[in-house]
């Protein structure tokens, strides 16, 4: 193993025993900094990163038990070897207890130190390559889960991959049933926070009050049947990732304590009189126009741009339509595999009508579509007629709609449906006098999406 680039910390209050290791170490190949105290310490932890920390326990300020517990908080990673002149079974049992790699006691032989530093670098090579797979295989059966292949779908893909490592707040926008829970559990699984928990809350399926003791806990006797402490989900998820989803729903009062977490990394249970420390990353989920409610005074604008630091918006199913077919096939495969049968396959007319379909529930519509449809169909391809009746008329609506006064007769020019969606737009805006509210919900679709499309076509010129 090549130790060109691994980097020692050496810390010890006695000089001679820095400048020693300093001299044995670097002689075998290592980098090595040496610190006499625990600021000092500190302070190259910040500047540089490190593969092992070498520590007295012993030391006038702070004891190298209570170094290794601030490395372990900055780097749960790195390997920390201590050394002490005072032997005792119980402090090396406790130095291991709080995550020590290994314990030596002075006097020390330097080949013992050169074969336990080797040891530790190893570890941590294997815990890296480790992680590096456990992501690996997570970013295949976590987003891969997103099924599709369209632009669109793949743009939002691309976005997961690229602030999942991160540790910043995520908003994620969307119709309902569009997978914005299945976005968060991806970003969670592809972060550095995978190991830790998961925590998710609906503010939607809670009442105000009962929501506030699930997010933040409470203390006994806080409130009439307080009868035990009770841990808030806020602090269940320290160390992962928490998912609030509609977070539209939550009311003011709850939105300026939730600020407040955000901006102090503290929480208050219900009832104390202390804060305590979390640590968590916030994921953030709404079907609903937060701007417009910010707007409105529905909602709070500080938390709003606090939320809003990365957005990922998922666009809505009828909006990605080569996406549908290949959705359709995997949810499935996925009901196949669950009754532990053959997957059933689509008719071409069948495969036509989804196709077809306004999907305004989206993925979860497409689904619950699916599962009525294998289980009245008996054979092993899904027909028309095992599609509800809605989606079979749609297309027969859009039939009537989009046919000629005349039969047979050939238009004399066939537009791009880009062009068409265009005009139609504009001349939807002109009706409501510009508004935009007015016309995405005239047109069905999110005043996001209103806005994307404004900007694709070119129409901000136009809009007074």
């Amino acid at each position: 193993m090549s130790t060109a680039q691994q980097h020692i910390l050496v810390v010890d209050d006695e000089e001679s025993i820095c400048q020693l290791l300093e001299i044995m170490l670097s002689e075998e190949g290592y980098w090595v900094q040496t610190a006499q105290s625990y600021k000092e310490a500190m302070r190259h932890l910040e500047l540089e990163p490190y593969d092992v920390i070498i520590a007295d326990i012993m030391m006038p300020e702070t004891d190298g038990l209570a170094l290794l517990r601030d490395v372990k908080k900055f780097d749960p990673d790195i390997p920390v070897i201590l050394i002490t002149a005072y032997a005792s079974l119980s402090s090396a049992v406790e130095a291991l207890r709080q995550g020590a790699f290994d314990y030596i006691t002075k006097p020390f032989q330097l080949d013992n130190i050169k074969f336990t530093v080797k040891r530790a670098l190893e570890t941590t090579a294997l815990r890296r390559e480790n992680r590096i797979l456990r992501r690996s295989i997570k970013s295949r059966t976590g987003l891969e889960k997103f099924i599709g292949n369209s632009p669109e779908a793949r743009k939002v893909k691309e976005l997961v991959r690229r602030i999942a490592p991160t540790d910043s707040i995520v908003l994620l926008t969307g119709e309902s049933g569009t997978g914005k829970e299945l976005l968060a559990r991806a970003i969670h699984e592809l972060s550095d926070r995978s190991d830790g928990p998961f925590v998710t809350i609906n503010c939607a399926a809670l009442p105000e009050t009962l929501l506030e003791s699930e997010l933040f806990g409470y203390v006994k006797g806080a409130f009439t049947g307080a009868n035990k402490n009770k841990d808030g989900l806020l602090k269940v998820s320290s160390g992962g990732t928490f998912f609030l989803d509609e977070v539209g729903e939550m009311s003011i009062a709850i939105q300026a304590k939730l600020l407040r977490v955000i901006e102090t990394n503290e929480i208050t249970p219900l009832g104390a009189t202390k804060s305590e420390k979390v640590d968590v990353r916030l994921i953030a989920a709404t079907n609903r126009d937060l701007k417009k409610m910010v707007d409105e005074q529905k909602f709070r604008q500080d938390l709003f741009y606090r939320l809003n630091v990365l957005n990922i918006h998922i666009p809505p199913l009828r909006e990605r339509r080569d996406d549908i077919l290949p959705i359709a096939n995997s949810i499935l495969n996925n009901i196949a595999a669950r009754g532990k049968t053959e997957a059933k396959k689509l008719s071409s007319e069948a495969a036509e009508l989804l196709l077809n379909a306004r999907w305004e529930g989206n993925v979860r519509e497409l689904e619950n579509v699916l599962e009525r449809a294998v289980l009245l169909c008996d054979k092993d391809t899904i027909e028309p007629k095992h599609l509800p009746s809605y989606i079979r008329e749609q297309k027969e609506k859009s039939a009537e709609i989009s046919e000629p006064e005349e039969k047979g007769k050939i238009l004399p020019k066939i537009l791009p449906i880009s062009e068409i969606e265009k005009a139609y737009i504009f001349w939807t805006l002109t009706q409501t006098g510009f508004n935009k509210s007015e016309t995405a919900r005239l047109l069905g679709i999110d005043l996001s999406t209103l806005y994307r499309k404004i900007e694709k076509y070119g129409l901000k010129k136009y809009i007074p």
